[in-house]
């Protein structure tokens, strides 16, 4: 795997967010929008713990190069 696009999930239980290295731009949308989940100066940088499920869907809705996605957990 190439150490430059890394592809990592985080989960809250209800919906597992995507975030592809290789594709991130740092336009950071995500930490503006959402600062209590994405935290790029921590490991790990994304908490989908500390924000409803809605909110870090609109939030990744919002990503402009695709680097962070989402998909909901099945029940």
């Amino acid at each position: 795997m190439d150490p430059k696009n890394v592809k990592k999930e985080y989960t809250n239980g209800e919906v597992t967010i995507v975030w592809q290295s290789g594709k991130c731009t740092h336009s950071g949308n995500c930490v503006r929008n959402t600062p209590d989940v994405f935290k790029p100066k921590e490991q790990p940088w994304i908490h989908p713990e500390n924000a409803t499920t809605e909110k870090i869907m609109e939030t990744i809705d919002k990503c402009p190069s695709g680097a962070l996605s989402y998909y909901l957990n099945s029940k």
